[in-house]
């Protein structure tokens, strides 16, 4: 495993520990409350803890080496956990309704309300940080089944915090329904939040274009082009877990014998991954540079320019994902 994905693993192994230990914690408050508030937080739990294995399982997988049969690494697998995991948040909720229109048609009595009120606080505080600390790593490590895990943590604390203020407020009024309608009230919750890890899974899964990433790159390079880069086009990101596969055309000069061309090509490999860092795999065409390309190139030192330097073309997010040369009308 490299650094950041043996760092990933260990993190989502403290993750699935600290998830068990929880959900015994809220299981013993939901027993000794009677509660469907605090039973809609064990379930959620329940998720957690399967959560916590299948992103543990897809962190293992999605840092094992690249074979003959996954050419380009097994980092998918993180897009399929996250999408089981949003799958299995959705499914809790709806179960949470189910119990909670339950509880609202044979109200239970509430007991010890106090001592639950404190432990699932507890778990609160106890979940947000870890979560916290998730989405910060997996950002860090670009891991999709990481930065699920720490969503989800997170969203067990917002839903606890409403739960916890319901339940105080029964607690003052004695008002038996306010449990099933604070179970349901974040049962809605809870599904919208599986549906939104469920949805970024599939367009992983699906290669759709990320256009805050696109975005970071497209400036970065703009910021970092060398004149013989005279344009950059059919630009396209792919995500394979923690590895960016980063793939485009880049037209230099066509009078560059091959190893000219691949300088230009090793400064642009250079200059991505010292930004990005060694996740980046890069493949770049070579394309000659053709007459019209005279308007928009810089080159000052140029031995066959046909026409005079024009304009410079910035490249846009646009314009560099479009298979085709840049170019301006020829003007007499």
């Amino acid at each position: 495993m490299s650094n950041s994905a043996t760092e990933n693993f260990k993190f989502q192994r403290i993750i699935t520990i600290v998830g068990i230990l929880l959900f015994i914690v809220k299981i013993y408050a939901w027993y000794v409350t009677n509660s469907v508030a605090i039973l809609t937080d064990a379930l959620e739990s329940t998720i957690n803890v399967l959560a916590g294995f299948i992103g543990l399982y897809s962190l293992y997988l999605s840092a094992l080496p690249k074979d003959h049969n996954h050419p380009y690494g097994h980092g998918k697998v993180e897009f399929i956990s996250a999408a089981i995991e949003g799958s299995l948040i959705s499914i809790a909720g709806v179960v949470i309704i189910y119990e909670a229109i339950g509880e609202l048609q044979n109200p239970k009595v509430i007991e010890k309300l106090d001592v639950g009120l404190i432990l699932v606080a507890i778990t609160a505080a106890i979940n947000y940080i870890l979560g916290f600390y998730a989405i910060q790593k997996g950002k860090k490590n670009n891991s999709l089944a990481l930065i699920a895990s720490g969503k989800h943590l997170q969203t067990d604390t917002f839903s606890t915090i409403g739960i916890v203020i319901g339940l105080v407020v029964l607690y003052f009024t004695k008002i038996a329904w306010i449990d099933s309608v604070t179970a349901l009230i974040f049962a809605a919750f809870i599904i919208f939040t599986g549906y939104k890890i469920l949805r970024e899974s599939i367009s992983g899964i699906m290669d759709e274009t990320d256009k805050l990433l696109l975005k970071e790159v497209v400036a970065f390079l703009n910021e970092k082009r060398r004149e013989n880069w005279i344009d950059l086009h059919n630009l396209r990101i792919i995500k394979y877990g923690s590895t960016l596969h980063f793939d485009c055309h880049m037209t230099v000069p066509w009078y560059f014998n091959i190893e000219e061309g691949h300088k230009e090509v090793d400064a642009l490999e250079e200059t991505v991954i010292n930004h990005f860092g060694d996740r980046i795999e890069l493949f770049v065409h070579l394309d000659a540079c053709k007459e019209y390309s005279c308007n928009i190139c810089s080159k000052t030192d140029c031995p066959v320019r046909k026409h005079p330097f024009q304009e410079k073309i910035n490249w846009t997010i646009e314009n560099v994902s479009t298979n085709q040369k840049h170019h301006l009308d020829f003007k007499e």
